[in-house]
């Protein structure tokens, strides 16, 4: 009879590709658990492993049972939850992880308030490029993630939260600073600024002004930063220009939002949203989080038709 339990060991082995760290992971002694997947693997007739090659991977038929595992796990996960939800509780433990564009600008809005309101729920919350937050959340080391879609991938669930605008900064005394407005064939020039690989924002700004093989061959060094804070100060002191998104403006002193312009027709969004796996059973606290973000933001920024959502991942 295979148990929760070494569904738990075998998706942790899953996650780490490590049997000791798995180990120390589930609170456990290293041949506990490799004791209780063997008898898992014994039981079942198969090998889920492959423990010749460092790291561990699953084998076929295991990548396919540890799949079936985590759905298993989910829903045994989401007996407590229904208990929580019918006795109105709002407790428990939400592990977010936050895109670097979005982390600073929208976290003190809400973050500080929704604990207060919720005190009994456990916050942790992780700075995370894209691609991490997806794979955390496929491996059920976060819950949700605070992320800019659409992502197209039919294993994660997107609830969109808010439209906000995609906006020029530029130096002072900039040519684009010359128009009130500008449109998206003015700024693909050779002095933006532009973040590193693996930021969403990054390939948003690619796909808009159409720049595949982008090359700031007119700005003083080659530098591509995972901040835009940073960015805009090095456009300040040499010059050129980047975006930025919306909720920006929220810290900005007025002498430095002279230096923003917006752009004229077809103005550019980016769409964010809150995520999880389809599998995630902590429904009551996902509401929450989305309410509470929702009543914080502009509300112009809650409009989907103010612009149209600029995409960042091909598919």
């Amino acid at each position: 009879m295979v148990t929760l339990t070494q569904l738990e060991y075998v998706v942790a082995v899953d996650d780490y590709r490590h049997f000791a760290t798995a180990a120390e992971k589930c609170f456990v002694t290293q041949p506990t658990l490799s004791m209780q997947i063997k008898k898992m693997e014994d039981d079942l007739g198969v090998i889920l492993f492959d423990r010749s090659r460092q790291p561990v991977v699953p084998t076929d038929i295991g990548s396919r049972l540890i799949a079936q595992a985590r759905v298993v796990l989910a829903a045994a996960g989401r007996l407590s939850e229904i208990i929580a939800e019918d006795k109105a509780e709002v407790a428990g433990s939400l592990k977010i992880g936050i895109i670097p564009t979005l982390a600073p600008y929208l976290l003190p809005l809400f973050i500080g308030d929704y604990i207060r309101k919720y005190p009994a729920v456990r916050i942790e919350v992780e700075e995370m490029v894209s691609e991490d937050i997806i794979r955390s959340l496929k491996q059920d080391t976060i819950d949700v993630g605070l992320f800019v879609t659409p992502y197209h991938d039919e294993k994660i669930v997107e609830r969109p939260v808010f439209y906000e605008e995609m906006l020029v900064y530029a130096s002072p005394g900039h040519s684009l600073l010359k128009k009130n407005k500008v449109n998206v064939r003015d700024i693909a020039t050779p002095d933006i600024w532009m973040l590193g690989d693996g930021h969403c924002f990054r390939d948003q700004v690619v796909n808009l002004c159409e720049m595949k093989n982008y090359q700031h061959r007119n700005l003083p060094f080659d530098f591509e930063s995972n901040s835009l804070e940073t960015l805009m100060k090095i456009v300040d002191k040499e010059g050129g220009f980047t975006l930025i998104p919306e909720l920006a403006l929220q810290y900005m002193s007025e002498e430095h939002r002279q230096q923003i312009r917006r752009f004229e027709e077809n103005v550019p969004l980016r769409e964010v949203s809150v995520i999880y796996s389809r599998y995630y059973i902590k429904h009551k606290l996902i509401d929450l989080l989305s309410e509470e973000i929702c009543s914080v933001i502009p509300p112009q920024m809650l409009n989907k038709e103010r612009g149209r959502i600029v995409e960042w991942k091909n598919h």
